[in-house]
């Protein structure tokens, strides 16, 4: 399997990414390389001699994105970390300011659809969902052994489910009789736990926010986005910018809020680009349906 990746929004990330002569810039969620190469190819085009580091904690991700991108190799350096170290990246490789940060919040169609992953409930696979495959705490683990009522929170925290006692309810019950180890098997007790018109009467699947909930919880995600965009504003040079994508209403939230706190806080040092989202055209849908939910958010160093 590829772990190939058709950017989301690339249009508005060209247009938005401040790329200028000797810049430096940062790719915190890599993925297959597809955001990077564009943004390289734009420079060549304007001959500007620019150099991107190329974050993912994804292992998979980092080898796939070298083999797709060896061509322009030598204008990428490589990092497996988790971009909410990218201070301590910046430093290991004697680098004090860069001049913008991209971060597409979104699971690659590779990781979903790879069942080994265990990130979708289209496959039978083991639940695994962790972007870092050395990150100790699977989603399997947080099945198996969290209680009721934790389960029950991030459920409706991190998924926004409307059943989450139900479906916790129910996870409790059938544990007790055997060790919920796969995908196949949560969809299951989910079903379950849901009355037919409410599997039945939705646009999206009535497994995707459990699923959703459990991956964030997992990789930690939102407490991670919630720390890094103070600290990595601070790392941009002037007229720097922070582009985020995000595709759900959680992230969405924290990066709108966490924008216009730094605004209102300093004025006089970060202007937010985007009073509201930028979001996908009908084209950008056609191309790639992954972008119908995205929202792509920007604030710049003044």
């Amino acid at each position: 399997m590829e772990f190939n990746h058709q950017p989301v929004l690339l249009n508005k990330v060209l247009e938005y990414m401040p790329l200028k002569n000797n810049g430096i810039f940062v790719d915190g969620t890599l993925g297959g390389g597809g955001h990077s190469e564009a943004l390289l190819r734009k420079c060549q085009i304007s001959n500007f001699k620019c150099q991107i580091i190329g974050i993912d904690q994804d292992l998979e991700a980092i080898i796939a994105a070298k083999k797709n991108l060896k061509k322009i190799a030598d204008k990428i350096i490589f990092v497996h970390d988790n971009y909410s170290n990218l201070a301590e990246i910046l430093a290991s490789k004697k680098i004090d300011k860069i001049d913008g940060i991209l971060l597409d919040l979104g699971v690659s169609s590779y990781q979903l659809d790879n069942p080994e992953r265990g990130f979708s409930f289209q496959s039978d696979a083991s639940l695994d969902m962790r972007m870092n495959q050395n990150a100790e705490e699977t989603a399997g683990e947080i099945v198996n052994y969290y209680d009721e009522k934790k389960l029950a929170d991030i459920f409706y925290k991190f998924g926004e489910e409307k059943y989450s006692r139900q479906i916790a309810k129910k996870i409790i019950e059938e544990r007790k009789k055997t060790a919920i180890k796969t995908t196949a098997k949560l969809v299951e007790i989910i079903k379950a736990a849901t009355p037919p018109k409410y599997r039945f009467g939705s646009r999206i699947h009535f497994a995707t926010r459990v699923f959703q909930a459990l991956r964030i919880e997992v990789n930690n995600e939102l407490q991670v986005l919630e720390q890094f965009i103070p600290a990595a504003v601070e790392s941009l040079n002037k007229n720097g910018r922070l582009i985020i994508i995000s595709f759900h209403s959680l992230e969405d939230r924290i990066v709108k809020h966490t924008f216009r706190n730094l605004e209102n806080a300093h004025p006089e040092e970060f202007k937010v680009l985007t009073k509201k989202p930028l979001i996908a055209t009908d084209d950008d849908v056609r191309e790639n349906p992954r972008s119908r939910s995205a929202k792509m958010r920007v604030i710049e160093k003044i």
